[in-house]
């Protein structure tokens, strides 16, 4: 009897505030997006450093034509300094930090530049001469890139050592942000809809005081004459929530795996197994919000 009392009672507040519960339905689901937007940036982003610092190179360019450092004054590198390079690498110092390390020369980093920039007009206008060849060495371990870095930054035929983490931690730094500014608009958008949740369930309380106050009367306890209230608010975030991880699951199929994936093949991107775990986050998130909105409007603005 008292739960058809309460199922009575839902079914006609969500009919009498139909424009409101469909309200809240849309800024929990537009709320609830940008908070499992921002956990898919971060899982990617985490998926990207997982992959990229397993193949970063630290690079060790050499003299060119054109001195850039105190160690190039003598012209470009020569054999005999190439050979002192590549001795140094195998050396017991240096060679338990690298896994392999391999040359490349100036007509290769030609080939190099020209496959990237195929689509520039500067293409044609450089030649081998204006690029320096290198040696590529794959680190065991990325993070000892100083030992690498003091080891040949002074030795004659070096003009410098390049750390590519440091140009992936740049962008791995705007990534980041980007997640922040999403969170915070997340953030903002929860609070919108916990006030909007709140306001909803305050009015439908206050149109139906009569009610109230006749269950009162009756002896319904204060948890019976609030909970329909309550389930209003749950129910309504709880569809924003399903809407929510159904608009997540469509941005990792169509976006992550469809546009991006296509675009660059060689990139790993998260896939809609991996984002699942985003899903029930977002629905626990929903109905806890509604939940405690609504407890706390009612307790707080309602005398029931």
């Amino acid at each position: 009897m008292r739960l058809a009392f309460i199922m009575s009672e839902l079914g006609s507040g969500l009919r009498r505030n139909l424009t409101m519960v469909i309200s809240v339905i849309l800024v929990t689901f537009v709320s609830l997006t940008f908070v499992g937007t921002a956990g898919l940036l971060q899982m990617q982003i985490g998926q990207l450093k997982g992959f990229w610092y397993d193949k970063v190179q630290v690079t060790i360019y050499l003299c060119t034509d054109i001195p850039a450092n105190t160690n190039c004054v003598s012209g470009p590198v020569t054999d005999e300094q190439k050979t002192t390079i590549e001795d140094l690498l195998e050396s017991p110092a240096v060679k338990p930090y690298v896994e392999t390390w391999t040359f490349e020369s100036q007509e290769e980093a030609l080939g190099h530049f020209q496959e990237q920039f195929a689509n520039s007009p500067m293409v044609d206008s450089v030649e081998a001469a204006n690029l320096p060849s290198s040696y590529r060495i794959k680190l065991t371990d990325p993070t000892k890139y100083q030992i690498i870095n003091e080891t040949f930054a002074a030795t004659p035929g070096v003009d410098s050592v390049v750390d590519q983490r440091k140009v992936l931690n740049k962008l791995f730094s705007w990534m980041n942000i980007a997640t922040y500014v999403a969170m915070g608009v997340a953030a903002l958008m929860t609070i919108c809809a916990a006030l909007l949740i709140a306001t909803t369930i305050r009015l439908s309380a206050q149109s139906r005081t009569r009610e109230i106050e006749i269950m009162r009367l009756v002896g319904a306890s204060r948890t019976v004459i609030q909970l329909p209230f309550v389930l209003e608010g749950v129910i309504a975030a709880t569809i924003g929530a399903l809407l929510a991880s159904g608009a997540v699951w469509s941005i990792v199929h169509f976006f992550f795996g469809g546009y991006l994936a296509s675009s660059s093949s060689g990139t790993p991107y998260i896939s809609t197994a991996d984002a699942f775990v985003i899903y029930p986050v977002l629905i626990l998130l929903g109905i806890v919000l509604a939940g405690i909105a609504s407890a706390v409007s009612l307790r707080k603005n309602l005398k029931v």
